[in-house]
């Protein structure tokens, strides 16, 4: 999206072009519900503005106009405009830094509760709620993307005033640090799989496939249960009986080596 498309879109959508407080106008436009608000604190700290004046222009005038310091009656309707448009990238790129902090962690936490980032379109995930991810940690690279712990993939964002959102402003870090710092999110994993039929018949590789995996997660369980770790269907891991976890790995290694034929019904 280019510059003037991406003023055109922010103007449009919001009751008028410059509210009373510019951070309740930006978390107030429509598309911007995955942001969280960045207390002023951290913005106005100069240590966390280190190395983005090479992407950003003017960014005290942009952090003034941020933090409602910026007399904005005072300054042409150009450079108003200019200054509105690099306010929005740094607000973005200062975002992606805030979200991984403890006090940001806590903010996205509330808003993944709240499922604002949405739901996973996968059947077997039942509803399992996302949390939104860049593919690069560099403006323009692409757009954000969102992540699902369950099934552990990622999705396209189904509103285009979504998919228009740089991926830079969330990070590739974000959702691994945010199921670190909050175990309890994990969810638990599905074991279940859709196998394509026709007429109530496995399709032939399809179904070679699914009988593959499927006999590796028997051995990885009956493995696991040798090591007196217990797999139940409870969030976040496994649980490990009280026994000697100092057993050497090497029927590990073993079973990965092994060959598997597998016979095609």
């Amino acid at each position: 999206m280019s510059k003037e498309e991406e003023e055109e879109e922010y103007t449009s959508d919001s009751g008028s072009e410059f509210s009373e407080y510019w951070v309740d106008w930006f978390l107030g436009t429509k598309g911007n519900e995955y942001f969280c608000e960045i207390d002023q604190e951290y913005i106005t700290d100069k240590f966390n503005l280190t190395g983005l004046s090479s992407e950003v222009e003017r960014i005290p005038q942009s952090v003034d106009l941020i933090t409602d310091n910026l007399k904005i009656e005072d300054i042409s309707n150009d450079l108003r405009d200019h200054l509105e448009y690099n306010a929005r990238i740094l607000y973005g790129l200062v975002h992606q830094r805030y979200i991984i902090t403890s006090r940001g962690l806590v903010k996205m936490q509330e808003k993944y509760k709240k499922a604002d980032f949405g739901y996973c379109s996968r059947v077997f995930c039942q509803l399992q709620h996302l949390l939104p991810i860049g593919l690069s940690d560099h403006l323009g690279v692409s757009s954000v993307k969102l992540y699902c712990p369950k099934c552990e993939d990622i999705y396209n964002p189904k509103s285009s005033r979504h998919s228009v959102i740089d991926g830079a402003y969330f990070g590739t870090s974000f959702p691994g640090i945010f199921l670190q710092s909050y175990p309890g999110s994990v969810p638990i994993h599905p074991t279940q799989r859709y196998i394509p039929k026709v007429f109530g018949f496995n399709l032939y590789e399809h179904g070679k496939i699914a009988r593959w995996q499927e006999l590796q997660r028997l051995k990885l369980v009956e493995r696991l249960a040798g090591r007196g770790i217990e797999l139940r269907n409870k969030p976040n891991g496994y649980i490990v009986n009280k026994r000697n976890n100092n057993e050497d790995d090497e029927d590990n290694e073993d079973d990965e080596n092994t060959d598997v034929q597998i016979k095609d019904v």
